[in-house]
This record gives C-alpha cells, sequence and structure tokens, in this order.
C-alpha cells in the first residue's frame, strides 16, 4: 500500500504536476537539494520539502549524505532510487532478440540477446525466442527484489491498430501479426496491462537526439537491414496517419526504376538497402545474408578500407540518400539531421551528398543551415528510447510510480 498522506498528495492535478516537476527535474540534472530543485522549478521552498517527504517515504526518492553548500551549509542532496522498480525492453532485430532491464533512473540491471535464427515468414518462432528472453529478465527482476513496471517490445517495422500489431516487416518476412496476443499465450503471468508494442523508429530518434543534447525539429534516417527514418518537430516525434512519419525507405526517387515490394518503382530502398548495395559491392556479403547486421557492417568495413568495388557502390546509393534527405528537408526544415545504424559510420559521406545541392535563404543569400551527425548509441537506440518513454510515462503519473514501488 502507498504510505500514508500519498493517496491525498496525489490526488490533485495541481499535486500530480507538481511531483512530475520535481521527479523530471531530478531525471533531467541528478541528484539536487531541495533549494535547488525549488529554484529550478519555481515551486515554493515549503511544497518541495512537502512533495520529497511523500517521495522519500514512498521510496522513490533517497538522500544522499550531507554535503558543503556554496555558503558553507551542508546540503543533502535527493536522486531518484525507486528501489523496488524496474523497465524493461525487448527488441527483436534481424538477427536476434535482445533485452534490457534497467531502474528507473537507468542503471543496467540485466541484459541478454539470442538469435532466433531468421525464420522467414515464421513469426510464432521468433515469438518463442523473444518469450525466452523476456522470462529470463522478469526472473533477474524478482532476483532484484524488482516489480517490472513497463514492458515495450520494439520492432524494427511499422505498428498500428487497436490493439496494436505489426503491420508488416519485409526482413523476416512477417505481414500482420499480433506480437503482443502471442507474448502473453506464451507468458500468462504476465500482466497485460504494463505492455506495449513499439516501432523502433519514434524511440530510436528521441533517444539519439537526447544523447546528442538536440531538441527540436530533426531528421533521423538508419540504414540497417532496411531504411527506416523519423521526423521530429518542436521536439516531438511526427507519427502520421499511418504512423510512417518521416519514412523514407519508399520515396520513389528513380522515374520507372526497379519494381518494389511495396508496390511501387524506383523506391530509395531498391538503390540503396542492404540487397542493392551488396549486389553492386560484389559476391563478399552474400554469405552473411542471412545476418543482414553482419553483411552490413562488414560492408561498411569495406568502404572505410578503400575496397574500390564497396567504394563504388556506396558512392551511387549516397548520391540517391543525399537527394531524398535534400527533398524531405524542403519540407521539413530540420535542424539536425542524425543518422543511426549501420550508417552512421559512413555519416561524414552522406552528409557531403546532403550538402551538395542545397538552397539559399532568398533574402541572405546564404545555404540553409542544416547539420549531419552520427547517431552515437548504435543498435541500442531503439531500447534505450523504449525504457526513457516507459520512465517519462511513469514520472507523469506519481501515483502509479507509488503504487509499483510499494
Amino acid at each position: 500500500m502507498p504510505p500514508e498522506g500519498a493517496a491525498s498528495l496525489v490526488s490533485g492535478d495541481v499535486r500530480r504536476h507538481n511531483l512530475t516537476l520535481v521527479l523530471e527535474h531530478l531525471t533531467r540534472t541528478g541528484a539536487s537539494a531541495r533549494s535547488e530543485i525549488s529554484d529550478a522549478t519555481g515551486l515554493t521552498r515549503g511544497s518541495v520539502t512537502a512533495l520529497a517527504q511523500v517521495l522519500v517515504e514512498a521510496g522513490i526518492l533517497s538522500e544522499a549524505e550531507p554535503t558543503g553548500g556554496s555558503k558553507g551549509r551542508p546540503l543533502t542532496r535527493l536522486a531518484i532510487s525507486a528501489s523496488r522498480i524496474a523497465l524493461l525492453a525487448v527488441q527483436v532485430a534481424a538477427d536476434e532478440v535482445t533485452v534490457l532491464l534497467v531502474t528507473l533512473s537507468g542503471v543496467e540491471l540485466y541484459r541478454a540477446s539470442r538469435p532466433h535464427g531468421r525464420p522467414m515468414g515464421r513469426p510464432e518462432r521468433v515469438l518463442d525466442v523473444v518469450a525466452a528472453v523476456v522470462g529470463g529478465a522478469l526472473e533477474a527482476a524478482v532476483d532484484a527484489s524488482r516489480r517490472v513496471a513497463d514492458v515495450t517490445v520494439v520492432v524494427l517495422a511499422p505498428v498500428g491498430g487497436t490493439p496494436a500489431r505489426v503491420l508488416g516487416d519485409v526482413t523476416l518476412g512477417w505481414g500482420e501479426v499480433d506480437v503482443i496476443g502471442g507474448l502473453l499465450r506464451r507468458l500468462p503471468a504476465l500482466p497485460a496491462d504494463v505492455v506495449r508494442l513499439e516501432s523502433d523508429i519514434p524511440l530510436a530518434a528521441t533517444a539519439e537526439l537526447g544523447a546528442l543534447a538536440y531538441v527540436g525539429d530533426a531528421l533521423y534516417i538508419k540504414g540497417d537491414s532496411n531504411i527506416a527514418g523519423g521526423l521530429v518537430v518542436g521536439g516531438k516525434v511526427v507519427r502520421g496517419w499511418h504512423g510512417l512519419g518521416g519514412s523514407m525507405a519508399h520515396l520513389p526517387v528513380v522515374t520507372g526504376g526497379a519494381p518494389c515490394e511495396c508496390g511501387q518503382r524506383g523506391c530509395l530502398v531498391t538503390v540503396a538497402g542492404i540487397d542493392a548495395l551488396l549486389d553492386a559491392a560484389g559476391d563478399d556479403g552474400r554469405p552473411m545474408r542471412g545476418s543482414p547486421s553482419a553483411a552490413l557492417e562488414a560492408f561498411v568495413d569495406r568502404v572505410l578500407d578503400g575496397e574500390p568495388r564497396a567504394v563504388a557502390a556506396w558512392q551511387d546509393a549516397v548520391a540517391w540518400i543525399g537527394q531524398v534527405l535534400q527533398i524531405v528537408s524542403a519540407v521539413a526544415d530540420p535542424r539536425v539531421v542524425v543518422v543511426g545504424g549501420h550508417w552512421a559510420r559512413l555519416a561524414e559521406s552522406i552528409g557531403s551528398a546532403f550538402q551538395s545541392n542545397r538552397p539559399l535563404i532568398a533574402a541572405a543569400g546564404m545555404p540553409l543551415s542544416t547539420d549531419v551527425v552520427a547517431g552515437v548509441l548504435g543498435s541500442d537506440a531503439g531500447l534505450r528510447g523504449a525504457v526513457e518513454a516507459a520512465r517519462d510515462r511513469l514520472l507523469a503519473d506519481p501515483a502509479a510510480l507509488i503504487k509499483f514501488n510499494a
């Protein structure tokens, strides 16, 4: 049960909002004294003291040993502990399933990966692996005396519908798949109300922008087993009517080009996707076609090593990538383009292709300024975005936070 006084403190909208202000401040800045929280949030020191007391009694916050303040007075700083709570994210990639279990403050408690063998068109076999790795993480949570407050299944595919389903995954040969239903059938003890399904792109874009300290307007493009993209406007991911906001893989850039699996011709993926790159670069990647991640990593190595055929293949592809970014940037006007996945190692050449044909600001006669930067989270971007989103949901609902930590 929540500690005495917690329910009444959380019951009002203003109090709930103020609790969230305190928690969000501590998430952004780390351990802070009550006076520092007051100064940063605009709450009175008396209010901060009362809010902190409830959160400390509920085990959500912990107090550090007093240290010297600016005027020599000892300061007791507060930090998020939530010692009973854990957040879980599991990602279904082209080659393997990876699970991540973290504390509310993001400290890693458990991580495991398992290959799924890439059984094309057989989602049940992949879901068996998902259930196995999630089950291991749930056991790790019990061993750590933690309660899992949120489970996010991350897929590298579009998600939609109610309840949410995978709409189609070209990399795994899936059509519409009820991933959550399949997981709950295999793990019936898993509470359905804490499980959600998300596409990796909105999560990865948000996590990468946070890690790079960019906010506001951005494009995110990722090259892995498939090409994917996301659009951030005003700090919020644009999902769009079908959940495909910012998607760039199927922009038809080559008039009368090769047929694409989506039904169009000349999509970006037909000239810059993994199959196009490996075919143009020769046979070196073919033994690893069963592992798209390994094949693309080997291709990038060859490009960076200057191997002629791989370089030529990339030069052809990157021209199309640059053109797509130019088109989308003309509409979205981003402050930054973040390049993720295996393409992050080739971000410099993508930036050069993008900057090769940029318009001028008419009044000033100056080029539009848009940075192109490499992502820093690699294959972890979606997982990190998932646990960060879960954390934010809990911080916005202090009553649920206290309940789970009881």
